[in-house]
């Protein structure tokens, strides 16, 4: 066989590989829950359509994380789902999702706390900030600054931990702290794949921004 033969065969080959790796399952599973997300987290306006749509969005999610029990990415995703499902909910009914969603960030912790750029540090940081604290919940100040810097340590110009971080700030009255954050967060690279909920979040953080200012 010649060397160009040889060669060929190898890129058709790394080529072959490179595409069964861009339309596994679980890739096309993943992004689908993350665009899925992020329709219902930007762009459906009503709260009855939003609580079907993060309702049905669950539901996949904890199938995709059954089916996956040793992979931290779905776990942290049927987590951000959870959490941002009970934000949309309100109120007492929103506890039962938010401890959902604590549980299997922590699971997601145990396999790997890097995955996604420590992702799972994020969400439940940002729990943490929001959930009411004892005795009606879990929240906890302390706790949420520790997660949120774990993530900021592992993912220092990443939009999502720098935007709940400023917001962790602002929500203590420490707004004029949470600018730096803030200006990380909107110079932050864009995410492939990841538009609609780049575009959604950047419009998030210069709304936090105005009113740091």
């Amino acid at each position: 066989m010649s060397i160009q033969r040889l060669c060929g065969l190898v890129l058709l080959l790394i080529g072959s590989v490179m595409v069964a790796r861009a339309q596994s399952p679980f890739d096309t599973e993943l992004e689908h829950i993350q665009q899925q997300w992020a329709i219902a987290n930007y762009q459906i306006t009503t709260k009855k359509e939003k609580l079907q749509a993060f309702e049905a969005l669950a539901a996949e999610a904890h199938r995709f994380s059954t089916e996956n029990p040793q992979r931290a990415e779905p776990l942290i995703w049927e987590g951000i789902v959870l959490s941002t499902y009970a934000g949309a909910k309100g109120g007492v009914g929103a506890l039962g999702l938010a401890k959902k969603s604590r549980a299997v960030l922590e699971a997601a912790l145990e396999i790997d706390d890097k995955a996604l750029g420590g992702s799972a540090y994020t969400s439940l940081g940002a729990l943490y900030s929001k959930v009411p604290g004892f005795p009606l919940g879990f929240g906890d100040d302390n706790k949420a600054q520790e997660l949120l810097a774990k993530a900021l340590a592992l993912n220092p110009d990443g939009i999502d931990p720098n935007y709940f971080y400023a917001q962790y700030l602002c929500d203590r009255n420490e707004c004029r702290d949470a600018l730096r954050y803030l200006q990380r967060a909107a110079d932050a690279p864009p995410r492939p794949g990841r538009e609609l909920a780049d575009e959604g979040r950047r419009r998030e953080v210069m709304e936090l921004m105005a009113k740091a200012r």
